[in-house]
């Protein structure tokens, strides 16, 4: 191996596929059957499965290795991904509406990540703001079940802002795949 390093081991749970986080039986986002029908049941079905995924990555570790940093000078950590996700569900909100918008959950510019600290409460109420800050998007974005129709000050079209949903997810999903396997080298999709 050569030198001493800080850096874990690669590993995996999944024995059937290596390159999985976890074998097909075991992986909650699998499901039995077709894919949905409909553009709209499959951009949801898409919007699970990578919320389900930033779950998992989380899994397992406790509230310092939550808030560790990735590469400097980075803020990044899957904490403050989780409370950044909290802040942009909240903020879609605002997207649909022509009120005034919600205030920030975290406070200034960057507060989601820099105020990801190692604290057992603040993980907690991590995780309570982003299942509330979806599900009170989710409600809100299921009274305009036509993607065509267009919402808010800007006229933003539904479907574009469940593709957006879809990508932001996606995107930090792959952060945080890099962000686990530095933490504890494990590894999976």
């Amino acid at each position: 191996m050569g030198h001493m390093t800080d850096q874990p081991a690669r590993w995996t749970q999944a024995t059937v596929y290596p390159d999985m986080w976890a074998d097909p039986d075991n992986d909650p986002r699998n499901n039995d059957g077709t894919s949905p029908d409909g553009e709209l049941a499959t951009l949801d079905d898409f919007l699970t499965g990578y919320r389900l995924t930033l779950r998992m990555k989380c899994e397992g570790l406790d509230a310092e290795q939550l808030a560790r940093r990735s590469v400097p000078p980075s803020t990044m950590s899957l904490l403050g991904l989780v409370r950044h996700l909290a802040e942009t569900e909240r903020d879609w909100r605002n997207w649909i509406s022509d009120g005034e918008p919600l205030p920030k959950l975290y406070g200034k510019r960057d507060a989601d990540f820099d105020g990801a600290v190692a604290d057992q409460a603040l993980v907690d109420a991590a995780y309570a703001d982003l299942e509330r800050e979806q599900a009170a998007t989710d409600a809100a974005l299921a009274e305009h079940p036509d993607l065509g129709e267009r919402l808010g000050k800007d006229g933003s079209a539904v479907r574009e802002l469940l593709v957006h949903r879809v990508e932001e997810y996606a995107r930090h999903c792959g952060h945080a795949d890099l962000l686990r396997e530095c933490i504890d080298g494990r590894v999976g999709q």
